[in-house]
């Protein structure tokens, strides 16, 4: 078994939980920014000081309301200041937090509760109630429910007011790092979600160690995120405690179509994201340039920042490429950072394969995106490119304490300080997920010979043609998905003589491509069958084509009349395809591909 490790930094110890960090915070600046929260239309500042106040205040409200050491609380809302605050109060008293979707359906909603034990439950809105009113019989635990936009943190703090201070300390007493911290629920691609127990230590000594690795980013001054994944996912969640942990101004923005005015009030200098978000700002500022008449200029500039974004690997930057990069930096580059706020010098990326292209675009703007791979077993990231060290097209190195293997048969293992303890009262999953020390992800992939790590696949998803060819379908669809045309897309071929794709349309992206090539009327249901449109498909594909070899590549393409989306189901909270659901439901369309 071929395997790669990283040492650590800062010393594994059980001492302290999660609940020491906004007190520590205080203690040593209590003047210093450590949020800027949104307040109506407008920002705030949040003193760490004031933060450690309001985290008391409102953990003494749960306490006057029966929460007790190891109770499980569920949070279901956007990613706003009072989710990050709620955390912090729940870790204050010794509790549990149980992230939920706010995009949750009351079925997986119910599921959680029961399965959690939640005895109560923190909600953004008035919905939300609602939806968990429908299943509280089937969560006989469940006994508190607070509603954020009807004062909920008011009333608890004013709830709150007669608890002794002391009374936070002892109901923390006995807590250390190997203690459960929260319980998050797989996305569920299959089955139902599991509980994923993750424990105070699995943050912090993945977070004090991160923090080290990547000091370039989190410790410099004036470091500062913005927020804007969901924190029910494992991802942003890690994000929240690592700028915890090393004093980063931190802000949270909830409407995705707010975007940018966020970036610009906030000024963040990092960012995390998935791919589909870079691949979005890439494709908009194509299309905003060709619409504008600037098309060729944006090209030409896309093309120098790769090129100059290789050199950087090669050592060698000719002093022509040079040049034009620093004219297309004035003309080009300035503007697309400026968008992101003007700050942006790095972009933690994970949850799937970014591509080369995109990650030698952005380093070569200016954004330099530092592409790591995780699951939530294992607090998130397991690997990260570092600022000194990375490669574009892998995952990165293993983070300190953290140790990857790759097993006979391809599939990768982790090991160390940030693998979950086990799955909630589930033993046997348990048992089949952690084998001989190691947590087997199920994701296929390979280590070089620095020990980065490049992920190939899904060992699950691995399709098998008629002919024997073993097919990886994230390489094809990462590739079309890059394109502005497309939405989403699924690859099918198992068993059957040659692969095909099913494609969604991005219905954002299409006006203003149709705009740029001189179609008017473009409806997407016309989009579907017309001939434009499916010979600019067609180029996609055999782009994505170049990327495997003859027997892997798609043959065949249909365009579905809907998208895959988590509102119909299709996609999971993290973005990841449903595949048997998408497989069921459009049977009909992968048979077609084949002749029926």
């Amino acid at each position: 078994m071929q395997e790669s490790s990283t040492a650590l930094i800062a010393p594994a110890t059980t001492t302290g939980t999660l609940a020491d960090l906004a007190f520590r915070n205080a203690e040593r600046s209590p003047g210093r920014i450590a949020f800027t929260k949104r307040v109506g239309s407008g920002w705030a500042d949040v003193t760490a000081a004031r933060f450690r106040d309001e985290v008391t205040a409102l953990a003494k409200g749960f306490v006057a309301s029966g929460i007790r050491t190891g109770d499980a609380v569920a949070i279901m809302s956007k990613t706003r200041y009072e989710w990050t605050l709620a955390d912090c109060a729940l870790w204050a008293v010794g509790a549990i937090p149980v992230p939920i979707y706010e995009t949750s359906s009351a079925e997986q909603v119910q599921w959680i509760l029961q399965d959690s034990g939640a005895v109560g439950a923190v909600l953004e809105s008035a919905a939300h109630k609602a939806l968990v009113d429908q299943v509280r019989g089937e969560a006989p635990a469940l006994q508190q429910v607070w509603v954020l936009d009807d004062g909920a943190v008011a009333a608890l703090t004013r709830a709150g007011t007669d608890v002794a201070d002391d009374a936070l300390g002892a109901a923390r007493e006995g807590l250390d790092r190997t203690s459960p911290a929260t319980l998050i629920y797989t996305s569920g691609t299959t089955g139902r979600p599991k509980g994923v127990v993750l424990s105070h230590g699995n943050f912090l000594d993945l977070a004090e160690n991160c923090s080290d690795k990547l000091a370039e980013v989190v410790r410099a001054d004036g470091s500062s995120t913005l927020l804007f994944l969901p924190l029910a996912h494992v991802f942003a969640r890690f994000i929240e405690v690592l700028a915890l942990e090393a004093e980063v101004r931190m802000g949270h923005s909830s409407d995705i179509k707010s975007l940018l005015a966020d970036f610009a009030a906030f000024r963040p200098t990092f960012i995390l994201a998935v791919p589909r978000v870079f691949e979005k700002i890439y494709n908009s500022s194509e299309a905003q340039a060709t619409a504008g008449g600037k098309g060729t200029i944006f090209t030409k500039a896309a093309a120098t920042a790769i090129a100059w974004s290789e050199s950087l690997d090669s050592g060698r930057t000719p002093l022509a490429l040079k040049a034009q990069h620093t004219v297309f930096d004035k003309l080009v580059y300035a503007r697309l950072r400026a968008a992101m706020g003007g700050q942006v010098a790095y972009a933690v990326s994970g949850g799937a394969p970014l591509g080369t292209r995109l990650g030698h675009f952005f380093r070569g703007i200016g954004v330099t995106i530092l592409e790591g791979y995780g699951l939530t077993e294992t607090t998130a990231p397991a690997t990260v490119n570092l600022p000194d060290r990375m490669k574009i097209g892998t995952v990165g190195l293993p983070l300190p304490g953290v140790s990857i293997g790759i097993a006979d048969d391809g599939e990768v293992l982790i090991k160390g300080i940030n693998v979950f303890s086990g799955y909630h009262h589930n033993p046997e999953a348990t048992a089949e997920a952690i084998q001989d020390g190691w947590f087997h992800t199920g994701d296929v992939g390979e280590l070089d010979g620095d020990g980065f790590l490049r992920i190939t696949g899904r060992k699950k998803e691995i399709l098998v043609t008629a002919g024997g060819k073993n097919v990886a379908p994230a390489v094809l669809e990462d590739r079309l998905r890059a394109h502005p045309l497309v939405s989403q897309c699924l690859v099918v071929g198992d068993q059957k003589p040659f692969i095909g794709a099913l494609i969604t349309l991005d219905d954002e992206m299409l006006p203003g491509w149709a705009s740029n090539n001189g179609l008017t009327g473009l409806t997407p249901e016309r989009a579907r069958t017309n001939e434009a449109v499916l010979a600019e498909l067609q180029k996609a594909v055999d782009d994505a084509n170049l990327a495997v070899s003859k027997a892997e590549s798609i043959r065949k393409f249909a365009v579905l009349d809907t998208d895959f989306t988590e509102e119909n189901g299709y996609l999971t909270p993290s973005l990841k395809l449903k595949r048997n659901i998408i497989m069921r439901d459009f049977a009909d369309e992968v048979e077609a591909l084949y002749g029926g």
